[in-house]
């Protein structure tokens, strides 16, 4: 899909706050992958009486995966952990690629390229600690949050200004949409039958 000459209003919002080269970075993007905890959730772990994790998701965040997913960036999840929760939520956002209790990020990432037949350049990802530090350095596109440890936020190329679990995640895929010339089609063709649909966010 080319990039209009003149991009959207709101692309145009976004992009005024972004530097030239992270602009580049996520207009490469073909598949954007998120970790989970402290970034698509606020951190926070909470256990039923039987021991079950249940986590918290943002609406704001859900209709951001949507709106790229269907924008053609494919979307995964990876996480560290396991959880039935993590399926659902990826199950009523319509994303397919989940992969939990992965310790090595890197080594799965790769995995993931040669499946989707990606270069490194084509994929970001989204993570908040050590175990994402590796991936990190590898992608095209580096993303965190305001929350991570400085040391983690050097290692990104950008990092959101909303909070995890609060709309990070949606502000990482509007960059990447108004990136790459999508987000204003979204908004001016899609948006108004999507909001009326009642599809889950």
């Amino acid at each position: 899909m080319a990039i209009p000459l003149t991009p959207h209003p709101a692309e145009a919002l976004i992009l005024a706050r972004v530097p030239q080269d992270v602009r580049e970075r996520a207009s490469r993007l073909r598949l954007m992958i998120f970790d989970v905890d402290g970034v698509l959730t606020d951190g926070r772990l909470y256990y039923g009486e039987h021991g079950e994790t249940v986590k918290r998701f943002h609406a704001l965040d859900g209709f951001g995966l949507r709106m790229l997913h269907e924008s053609g960036v494919e979307v995964a999840f990876m996480t560290g952990r396991d959880s039935p929760t993590v399926s659902r939520r990826a199950a009523e956002l319509g994303i397919s690629e989940v992969q939990q209790g992965v310790r090595d990020k890197s080594a799965a990432v790769t995995v993931l390229a040669q499946r989707h037949n990606l270069e490194l350049d084509d994929i970001g990802f989204m993570g908040d600690d050590i175990i994402d530090l590796a991936v990190m350095h590898r992608v095209g596109f580096a993303a965190s949050v305001a929350e991570a440890p400085v040391y983690i936020a050097q290692a990104a190329h950008w990092v959101a200004t909303r909070p995890a679990g609060s709309g990070a995640a949606r502000e990482c895929c509007d960059l990447i949409l108004a990136a790459q010339g999508r987000l204003g089609g979204y908004i001016t063709s899609r948006a108004r039958t999507t909001l009326t649909s009642g599809s889950p966010q």
